[in-house]
């Protein structure tokens, strides 16, 4: 054999060799990454041609697959759209979103534990089926969420997250702006296209799920956490003790002085009580500068903040205490200023973790995974997520919260017989945006049942109106309330 066709031969050896690697690879070890891409039309299109499993809330289908008369066998149809649009998500050619997205395995059918289902389903010549997926969501709770956020308006912006503090199940999830999921579940490709792209390019963002999505600086909220660190690590013993009061704060290193908007804060030392009750700017300026960045930032990582911390629902956005500050940018985040940001997910974890005495469980939107025949495959058990406190703490910090909503700002949040702890917050972004209304809070003070968090970035209303107490503790109180008469 002459060389050049010597050279040739092992040219195409190597192609070959190369071809059979590629089919290799392609076929089984990136074949299931390949599978579970969103974007995979094929794997899409063949869902649409047998019936996706439901998604549940108590006992009704939020999502569902129907007999459809097109060219697939089956819709996938959203009957509460605009309350559940941020959790279901939606299922569409090319892609998927909430539940839909982390469920999809078991709402496919494709779940290796419907192993059995698919394989009876072949037997007797039937379509695959899809298994359930019961969310922990109380359909009471989500809809004075949804509703209490729809009242302030067309414009409005905010997310409210509601927690059993005991276990970490999330019963209330909405944002606002929502979305309709239907628009982009059709199967006119071009219908779809276009609805998302509508939506894709508002700039209010209905996309966007603000409760695990959208951190911004979570204002007096942080105070808690604040407290609960001057308990924990700066030598305050409880709700008693005296702390730094007076009508102005100077921040240290800087001529800026910080005062309280006339609230009834001293002259001198107040309790750590009258100073959580009435919101006082200097007094957590004073603690947070006194204690440390170190101190406080170790708190608020016992709380949740620098972490992931939600399974089911992705993407989220991790809250921030930053690791490095001088002290004037110190003191501003005791008061939840500076580059202190924060979702609703987690400030409903800082009021659910008091509420637990200082645990703070791992929040979960999925209960449990059924097969078609409700059998169950798998149950969420609640989990601990971290030690934030001390009992000890925990219930000084709860009498300091019982007084802020008996006595001081988030009186909008008293439910009459009912024992509500709270905290209200009004926090700046930069100095030309809108004021940000938070609101926490957790009740019974004594049995706690249920924790809510409140934010809202933007409603229509004028700028100066914009309170944590007076728009979100409405909100919080209506919410607790549908959990607490059931």
């Amino acid at each position: 054999m002459n060389r050049p066709i010597r050279t040739m031969a092992v040219a195409i050896l190597a192609l070959f060799l190369a071809l059979l690697v590629n089919a290799t690879y392609l076929q089984y070890v990136s074949a299931g990454e390949l599978n579970d891409n969103p974007r995979n039309a094929r794997v899409i299109e063949a869902s649409f041609s047998r019936p996706r499993g439901p998604i549940v809330v108590a006992r009704d289908a939020v999502a569902e697959s129907v007999r459809s008369d097109d060219q697939f066998k089956y819709q996938r149809v959203y009957r509460q759209p605009l309350r559940y649009a941020h959790v279901t998500g939606y299922f569409s050619f090319d892609s998927a979103t909430g539940i839909e997205r982390t469920q999809n395995d078991v709402l496919s059918g494709d779940d290796p534990r419907l192993f059995v289902t698919r394989l009876v389903d072949l037997v007797n010549n039937s379509s695959p089926k899809g298994g359930l997926v019961q969310l922990t969501l109380d359909p009471a709770a989500q809809n004075a969420a949804y509703d209490g956020m729809r009242a302030l308006g067309e414009n409005v912006q905010g997310a409210v997250v509601a927690l059993d503090p005991g276990s970490g199940k999330v019963l209330a999830m909405v944002s606002m702006p929502t979305y309709d999921p239907n628009l982009l579940a059709s199967h006119d490709r071009d219908a779809v296209n276009k609805a998302y792209l509508q939506l894709y390019r508002d700039p209010a963002q209905p996309l966007l799920n603000r409760a695990i999505q959208t951190r911004l600086p979570p204002g007096s909220t942080f105070k808690a956490i604040t407290a609960a660190a001057a308990l924990e690590k700066g030598g305050y013993a409880d709700a008693q003790s005296l702390v730094p009061g007076g009508s102005s704060f100077q921040l240290p290193q800087s001529t800026a002085v910080i005062g309280n908007g006339g609230r009834d804060c001293g002259t001198g030392k107040i309790t750590m009580t009258q100073a959580l009750e009435n919101s006082c700017n200097t007094s957590f300026l004073a603690l947070a500068d006194e204690l440390g960045q170190a101190k406080l930032r170790a708190q608020a990582e016992a709380f949740g903040f620098n972490s992931d911390y939600l399974d089911d629902l992705q993407p989220q956005a991790q809250s921030v205490f930053p690791e490095r500050m001088d002290r004037p940018q110190t003191a501003m985040s005791g008061i939840g200023q500076f580059d202190v940001s924060a979702t609703p997910l987690q400030m409903a974890m800082v009021a659910a973790g008091i509420a637990n005495g200082g645990v703070v469980m791992k929040p979960y939107v999925v209960d449990e995974v059924l097969s078609p025949d409700l059998d169950v495959l798998d149950r969420t058990e609640p989990s601990e997520f971290s030690r934030a406190v001390s009992p000890a703490t925990a219930d000084q910090l709860t009498t300091m919260l019982v007084a802020v909503v008996d006595e001081g700002t988030g009186s909008p949040a008293a439910i009459p017989g009912v024992e509500v702890a709270g905290k209200t917050g009004t926090a700046e972004n930069c100095k030309d945006c809108k004021n940000y209304a938070w609101f926490i809070s957790f009740a019974p003070a004594n049995d706690p049942q249920v924790a809510v968090a409140v934010m809202i970035q933007n409603a229509d209303i004028p700028p100066d109106d914009i309170a944590g107490g007076a728009l979100g503790g409405p909100i919080a109180k209506a919410v607790m309330e549908a959990v607490l008469q059931q």
